[in-house]
């Protein structure tokens, strides 16, 4: 019998570590390969991880709250064999070489914005990627970190440990812990703080689940960085909703349903082609044109909580495509089936909030997006309609369209005239398409 060690895989770009949240084997349960092992948390998406091998789960080197580098020892496991084809050195090799290549994609992107990047180990300490790069967001200087006391394994600083300072640190710093070198800039000095809040008996207390409390926060950085502006369109979507009464069943012969969203979204794509500059991101004082149109759709999940999958490359595919690639992103954020990758990369996020009765909205922008579009309900109204024969009263199907988008980048003309283009494809559907 030979002994191999698992590693933290690496899950998506930009994914340099994860919380182990629960085993789902114990020690001595056989497993088989590609059999779900354990669930591990990111930044980004809860996930189940499969085994590397077949065999027997020997040891676990990962307790459940840890938080585990990519290429770092998870698991031991027995397997079958001599153990020739998986030398000793070749899990620590592997290993090396996840962590070196983390620390480059860490070291390139702080080298881009700051002078004195926080290294990675100083003393006894070790300092991980994401603890890092929020160190570096917020301004706060190696010394800080230093004196910190973390809740981690052998002391580590997690992520809840440095968020929790960071919350101190905005709620009353202490001068002698922000040194002059790294000043605080000043619009944390100018943040407003929350207003405590009273308790009587009768209150019930809720705490945020994880992912609450990562939306609340995402939602709130996004306001402080981007200046949102929202306008607004109604369409008249008659013709639209008319093909997809006539359409749906052929579609549902083809195993999908055909929804309204992912028509929209061929439109709002249309749109970007028109307007390029609506897909870019802000990058310091350097704005970067996106080669791929990666559409975000925001989904509401059983618990309340919203999740936002990607599209990839949503311009190279066609309408079945994009209903295909719609039905199947919805169905696993409902099933808690996402992987990583599929929420990483959006370049525009589309909202529909006609889903809940809305008419319209004013959605908060995905950073680091510069536009978010939510549609609202299809509604029946009266409106005048003109023809050669004169102008005259019809029931039409209407919609409102509401743009948000980071006034840095995005001028009123360009949010304007971008949301205006979505209603013209909307409007101008062709009754006749054939798919």
């Amino acid at each position: 019998m030979a002994q191999v060690e698992m590693v933290m895989p690496k899950m998506g770009e930009s994914v340099m570590e994860g919380t182990v949240l629960s085993w789902l084997k114990n020690i001595g349960d056989s497993i088989e390969e590609d059999e779900s092992l354990l669930e591990v948390a990111t930044d980004k998406v809860d996930t189940e991880i499969p085994s590397t091998h077949a065999g027997v789960l020997k040891e676990i080197l990962a307790q459940e709250g840890d938080v585990i580098e990519v290429g770092k020892p998870i698991a031991i496991i027995e397997i079958d064999g001599d153990g020739a084809s998986t030398p000793a050195e070749s899990p620590a090799k592997e290993e090396k070489k996840a962590v070196e290549a983390a620390e480059e994609i860490m070291q390139t992107a702080s080298a881009a914005v700051s002078a004195e990047p926080i290294p990675s180990k100083a003393g006894d300490k070790f300092f991980s990627p994401l603890v890092r790069n929020i160190a570096k967001e917020e301004g706060i200087a190696l010394e800080e970190l230093e004196k910190l006391d973390g809740s981690g394994k052998d002391g580590r600083i997690t992520k809840k440990d440095i968020l929790s300072y960071v919350q101190e640190r905005q709620n009353g710093p202490d001068p002698a812990q922000t040194p002059a070198s790294s000043p605080v800039s000043p619009a944390k000095r100018a943040a407003p703080q929350p207003m405590p809040v009273t308790v009587s008996g009768e209150d019930e207390i809720i705490e945020m689940d994880r992912m609450r409390r990562m939306i609340a926060d995402r939602m709130v950085a996004s306001k402080q960085i981007s200046p949102h502006v929202t306008s607004f369109v109604e369409a008249d979507v008659s013709d639209m909703v008319h093909w997809r009464n006539k359409m749906k069943g052929a579609f549902k012969e083809r195993g999908q349903a055909l929804t309204f969203t992912p028509i929209m979204i061929e439109a709002v794509v249309k749109a970007i082609r028109d307007y390029p500059m609506i897909n870019v991101q802000v990058d310091g004082n350097n704005i970067v044109k996106k080669g791929d149109i990666n559409i975000g759709m925001a989904v509401a999940l059983p618990t309340g909580n919203l999740i936002v999958p990607v599209i990839h490359r949503a311009d190279q595919l066609n309408l079945v495509g994009l209903t295909e690639k719609v039905n199947d992103l919805a169905r696993r954020a409902r099933d808690n089936k996402l992987k990583p990758d599929d929420l990483q990369g959006g370049t525009y996020t589309v909202s529909n909030v006609g889903s809940f009765g809305n008419v319209m909205g004013t959605p908060i922008i995905m950073q680091p997006q510069v536009g978010i579009l939510a549609l609202g309900a299809i509604q029946k109204k009266p409106a005048v309609v003109e023809t050669p024969q004169g102008d005259f009263i019809a029931i039409r199907h209407k919609m409102f369209l509401s743009h948000s988008y980071d006034h840095r980048v995005v001028d009123g003309a360009l949010g304007g005239m971008f949301v205006r283009r979505v209603a013209d494809y909307l409007e101008q559907f062709d009754r006749d398409r054939t798919v």
